[in-house]
């Protein structure tokens, strides 16, 4: 947008103090490189102040040589008696006289800029050719002040130039403001090798640490409006994708009522109070977001944080056998080991669902977090599959076996950061796996597992590589997809 052309008076002179020319009137001029803070220079700097009586414009030309200056004379006075005068002491001493000027003052020197001859303007060519280096501020001052001149009377160039002034934001895209997922781990890695800590974070907690942090630290610049955004959480039930619709606060509420599962089994209070049902998540979700009148707000992710930091205290002084604690889910239940990266898990997903809902980039967690959560699901593989079939949504066994002995057998492969290899047992969850008796192999992405297990994608969507028994891999699939809730 361009405002009115700028009136200069008829006695402005043609060049600015700093080098700049008079821009052409009613013509817009495309900002550069600032060029050196001339400006700073008193020599340049304006006068603030009125004069009283304006002076005529100094004359350029030289002054004529001056005349000696004569100054008059002290009268000669008559000499005195040296006896009556009581300075006759001094009268000895020479008296200074004014001498006169004996050459006329030299002419001033021709200054730097009356000497300058001006040469002629660059070519259309040439100009036209610098645009690119003007867009990378590479051009010398002489050559941007030239560029810009150019650009004010010649409309294709002014347009390259522009197109040009926006292609250099591409050549360095721009990055998320979250930091990498292994640099917190190896921050803490380092400061622990100079300085063991004295209560070591169990390893098994250390994921629920690392991405209660991160989801934490996106939150922290959440306003009310973000606080409010619209979130679809999406999980996998009877055989289809089911929905609902909360805002991220809502999320942060869930997520603590659910961590409050694992705050009773260690015996803290309960984030809901005494009156909260028992057991099932989602029942206790529902009662959380039932019991407010008013919309949850951002005041909810202290009481959330807080708690997280409570259960990660709680097990580094509990020692080693409190891993084996068992947690109420309703309808299972799980170790406190295993318990902890089940948080851990959620939290990544949810705070995914909440990057997508404002719009923001959020990475995976680290490979070794990342493997670790993939072991548990393709661990509660099995157990998924054998309730399936005991609900009659997989096919029946094919062959029963005793606990302990190889049964048939499919072999996921998870590629990518944290992936590796993992057996399932088809038949029984007490088979034990067997690459002898392997009837089907299933090969996705770690991300891609992840999403499925938590069910935001469906069986069929799942792009796998896909090779043998096809019953067996859809029923595996779908005992994945099984393994989320809301």
């Amino acid at each position: 947008m361009t405002g009115p052309a700028e009136e200069f008076p008829d006695d402005f002179p043609e060049d600015f103090p700093d080098g700049y020319q008079r821009p052409v009137s009613g013509s817009a001029r495309i900002p550069g490189p600032r060029g050196p803070a001339d400006d700073l220079d008193p020599r340049h700097a304006p006068d603030p102040l009125p004069r009283e009586s304006p002076e005529p414009a100094p004359d350029r030309t030289s002054p004529p040589a001056r005349e000696p200056s004569r100054l008059p004379l002290p009268e000669q006075s008559p000499p005195s008696d040296p006896s009556s005068d009581p300075s006759s002491d001094r009268s000895s001493e020479p008296t200074p006289e004014a001498s006169p000027d004996p050459s006329p003052d030299p002419s001033p020197e021709p200054s730097a800029e009356n000497l300058a001859v001006p040469g002629p303007p660059p070519s259309h060519a040439v100009l036209k050719s610098l645009l690119g280096a003007w867009a990378l501020a590479a051009c010398s001052a002489d050559e941007t002040r030239a560029v810009e001149d150019h650009l004010t009377e010649c409309a294709p160039c002014a347009e390259e130039a522009l197109r040009l002034r926006d292609a250099v934001g591409l050549l360095q895209p721009e990055e998320t403001l979250d930091l990498k997922p292994l640099l917190r781990s190896r921050v803490l890695e380092d400061c622990l090798g100079r300085r063991p800590a004295r209560i070591p974070v169990p390893t098994w907690a250390t994921p629920y640490d690392t991405e209660t942090a991160r989801l934490d630290a996106l939150l922290r610049d959440f306003g009310d409006a973000e606080w409010h955004t619209p979130v679809r959480l999406k999980w996998f039930e009877e055989e289809r994708r089911q929905t609902r619709r909360t805002t991220v606060a809502g999320v942060i509420g869930h997520l603590l009522t659910v961590d409050g599962l694992v705050a009773a089994a260690l015996g803290l209070d309960d984030p809901l109070g005494p009156q909260a049902p028992p057991g099932d998540p989602t029942d206790r979700t529902e009662h959380f977001w039932n019991s407010h009148p008013h919309p949850t707000t951002r005041q909810v992710r202290e009481p959330w944080r807080e708690q997280g930091h409570t259960l990660i205290r709680t097990v580094s002084f509990a020692g080693r056998g409190v891993a084996e604690l068992a947690v109420d889910y309703g309808h299972f239940a799980l170790p406190l080991a295993d318990a902890f990266l089940e948080r851990a898990f959620e939290c990544w997903v949810h705070a995914w669902d909440i990057a997508e809902a404002v719009d923001y980039p959020y990475e995976a967690p680290s490979a070794p977090h990342l493997h670790q959560m993939i072991d548990l699901a393709a661990r509660l593989l099995p157990g998924a599959l054998a309730e399936r079939r005991r609900a009659g949504l997989a096919a029946p066994a094919r062959g029963l076996v005793a606990a302990g002995a190889p049964g048939r057998t499919l072999h996921l492969e998870i590629e990518g950061a944290g992936g590796g290899g993992w057996d399932i047992a088809l038949d029984s969850p007490a088979a034990k796996p067997s690459a002898e008796h392997t009837v089907a192999h299933v090969a996705l992405e770690g991300t891609e597992f992840c999403q499925l297990a938590a069910g935001h994608i469906s069986p069929e969507e799942a792009a796998a590589g896909q090779h043998g028994d096809r019953e067996a891999i859809r029923d595996v699939l779908f005992a994945a997809a099984s393994l989320s809730r809301l």
